[in-house]
């Protein structure tokens, strides 16, 4: 089976589009960032260098630090799927991250959209690869 012409696309590409569809909804790209390195583990540097590379979304993902453990708890309908019913992993974590830009643009509380954590960081693993804080704790705005 031909893999999905998504996963080559590359996150710059998607991410001015996450930006203006928080923006149109009165939110920021702090708090599309905010989500992005929640799941991912990335810190703000490393998302920044991703975005810059243009780095597809299957090698961003790849390369993700770690992925949140919360992330298994995003739940919900996005470009028509259940999200918690995805069986590529790869096509979930992508469909994952549009959910949780959705759920910003929509106006849910962080706290709601980061699954209960208080900050980007808060579920990194002791041998995470990020080099640094996620996000500097802009949770619950």
């Amino acid at each position: 089976m031909p893999r999905h012409r998504i996963f080559a696309t590359p996150l710059a590409a998607i991410y001015p589009h996450y930006v203006a569809k928080a923006e149109k909804k009165g939110r920021g790209k702090g708090e599309v960032d905010e989500v992005i390195t929640w799941l991912t583990g990335y810190d703000e540097a490393g998302l920044e260098r991703a975005l810059a590379d243009e780095v597809d979304l299957e090698t961003f993902f790849a390369q993700a630090p770690r992925m949140n453990p919360h992330a298994t708890e995003i739940t919900g309908v996005i470009c028509g799927m259940r999200v918690e019913e995805i069986e590529d992993p790869l096509m979930q974590q992508i469909r994952w991250m549009d959910k949780l830009v959705d759920e910003v643009a929509r106006g849910k509380r962080m706290t709601s959209v980061l699954r209960g954590s208080t900050t980007a960081g808060a579920a990194a693993s002791p041998g995470a690869r990020s080099s640094g804080d996620a996000h500097g704790g802009q949770a619950g705005r």
